[in-house]
């Protein structure tokens, strides 16, 4: 029986899940930001400024739409910055609106809101009192646990730029998404892929969704240096909409990638396979130590085939471009298919 994971039969639509505007820390406007995603070939763009949300959709048309979203900072010392305090814990989480009207800004703390003053923040659509935002997990699932029951999903950020470990994160519960790889902080190359966190939660029985984001700011000038087009999604839909793209991304039907692009997934019987832009390798991966690969020899390979096992829990697919740059499926549980 086949059942198909990523439908070659619909679209794909490509979108930036992590985004700062000149409303917080970024040097474009939304407009701005608009513009040079669009010209790029994205169809969505989540502009994540810091601490409180903002509607953006001014700015959709007929191909191109804005998710409402913002992130939020939980650190060890409240009253300190990460751009002075290097070694300070931090956890940061973005919260995307299942409603693109819902600017709500649940926890809202206005010791952590560093951008917005005076008639601007009388605007914010926040609680009566400050939420007192706790570090460690027990506060963290309590921002989650808001967050998810006003209407909003959320993403646990680049977890080695915000120096946590498997000690930290093992306690977070019922988040949306890992973004497993993050342009702003691996302009450099200090940072690397977060993939193995992914495999942290679903090992622990708390299933998360693959995800990315450029995170950028835009103040580092073009390439190599540039914050913009190193990372994103591409959500497998029917047509474009903020009610389709919310709803792929909340099943799963979509991948992240750095550039590679991956056309088609399904299984049949006890195989499963993948067809995608050409790659140096094509990976599967299980909860254990069993994994399979297809690699290049002499010209580059599209496609591949891998047999699975009830014993592999679940599955994902990774693939590798000649530059060495990813895209990853979301783990495919066998009892499920």
């Amino acid at each position: 029986m086949k059942k198909v994971l990523l439908d070659n039969s619909k679209k794909f639509y490509k979108g930036n899940m992590h985004c700062h505007s000149n409303l917080s820390d970024g040097y474009f406007s939304p407009s701005e930001l608009k513009e040079l995603y669009k010209a790029k070939g994205y169809s969505f763009l989540a502009i994540t400024d810091h601490e409180h949300f903002n509607n953006h959709s001014y700015l959709d048309d007929n191909d191109f739409i804005t998710i409402t979203s913002a992130e939020y900072a939980i650190k060890e010392f409240p009253e300190q910055s990460t751009l002075k305090n290097y070694n300070m814990k931090v956890c940061h989480l973005n919260l995307y609106a299942k409603e693109q009207s819902n600017v709500f800004s649940v926890c809202y703390n206005s010791i952590l809101d560093h951008f917005s003053k005076g008639e601007d923040r009388e605007k914010i659509q926040k609680p009566d009192k400050d939420y007192d935002r706790v570090y460690g997990a027990a506060g963290i699932n309590d921002i989650i646990k808001t967050a998810n029951e006003n209407g909003f999903f959320v993403c646990y950020n680049h977890p080695r730029w915000s120096l946590e470990n498997y000690g930290d994160y093992s306690g977070y519960e019922n988040l949306w998404g890992v973004e497993v790889f993050n342009k702003a902080v691996n302009v450099h190359g200090i940072y690397d892929y977060d993939i193995n966190v992914v495999d942290d939660f679903h090992r622990d029985g708390k299933r998360v969704f693959v995800s990315c984001g450029d995170d950028n700011h835009n103040k580092k000038g073009p390439a190599p240096t540039s914050d913009s087009f190193g990372a994103f999604v591409m959500v497998n839909a029917e047509s474009l909409s903020y009610e389709n793209i919310i709803d792929g991304l909340l099943k799963g039907n979509f991948y992240s990638s750095q550039k590679p692009f991956i056309y088609e997934l399904y299984t049949e019987d006890d195989s499963v396979f993948v067809k995608c832009s050409p790659a140096k390798q094509i990976s599967l991966s299980t909860r254990g130590r069993r994994s399979d690969f297809v690699m290049a020899s002499d010209s580059l390979v599209e496609e591949a085939e891998f047999k699975i096992r009830p014993e592999d829990e679940y599955f994902r697919i990774d693939v590798m471009d000649e530059n060495g740059f990813r895209a990853d499926t979301q783990c495919y549980y066998i009892n499920e298919l």
